[in-house]
């Protein structure tokens, strides 16, 4: 049986399938029941979960929901299968195998095939693991088919991590640093590039890119050791290490 539970601010649980959700209420609808463990301070909600409240919806086959004082004082979402959440008020639309929120300081952590979050202006995706820490902008991507996209740029690496500014109304990424045993890829407007290490700082405008260096613009491939973009002026440079040479490859696109 289908049990309909609101949260209230004042403490007071009803069960009332028919009752619609009202401001400051958070519904909780679940097919096999809800088990609530006082001491421990956690309830559980198992099979075809879906919870509406003022600040977000989630949905999933198994949630266990963390609380400080009382039911509705929500500390830690931790939930499990199919899941599915969205927030207009933390800016967040997330899908994934597993999920955990922490509420106070606005971190989520997804894991599993599929996993995607969004953010403002920005994409994360990962077969593996993203964790967000919006209270100080901190954020990491791990594991395989791991990618961040904005409208100005397509990172994709198995290992990336930075942080966001968090200053203004819609994130900017301050630090960049990404890994890839085999290469990782970033492409900025019209420059595309790879390595095995890149590395972004906003303070000095400049892209780093260190082993297995490739840039390709504007019909040159330029191949080397070592390679920096300046973003603010546009330019950029390869070097190479030892005997090895820089390598440039011209092609008249006009031909």
């Amino acid at each position: 049986m289908k049990i309909s539970l609101f949260i209230l601010l004042t403490v007071l649980i009803t069960m009332n399938i028919a009752s619609a959700r009202k401001v400051g209420e958070t519904e909780i609808t679940t097919d096999d029941g809800i088990e609530v463990f006082q001491n421990e301070k956690y309830y559980l909600l198992n099979t075809n979960v879906k919870i509406v409240s003022d600040s977000f919806k989630l949905s999933g086959d198994k949630i266990k929901i963390f609380f400080n004082n009382d039911l509705y004082d929500i500390n830690i979402i931790d939930g499990e299968g199919n899941i599915k959440l969205e927030s207009e008020i933390y800016k967040i639309n997330a899908s994934s195998e597993k999920l955990i929120f922490k509420v106070e300081s606005e971190e989520i952590n997804l894991q599993g095939l599929n996993s995607r979050l969004i953010t403002d202006e920005i994409e994360m995706f990962s077969d593996e693991e993203i964790n967000v820490n919006n209270s100080n902008g901190n954020f990491y991507i791990n594991g395989l088919n791991s990618a961040l996209k904005s409208d100005t740029v397509l990172i994709q690496g198995k290992k990336i991590e930075g942080v966001f500014d968090n200053s203004q109304d819609t994130k900017e990424i301050i630090i960049l640093n990404v890994f890839d045993e085999d290469l990782a890829y970033t492409k900025t407007n019209n420059t595309e590039m790879y390595a095995n290490i890149i590395n972004y700082n906003r303070k000095n405008s400049l892209i780093e890119l260190e082993n297995n260096v490739k840039i390709i613009r504007d019909g040159e491939i330029i191949t080397g050791d070592y390679g920096t973009l300046n973003m603010e002026t546009n330019s950029y440079k390869v070097k190479s290490k030892d005997s090895k040479k820089v390598k440039v490859i011209i092609s008249n696109q006009d031909e």
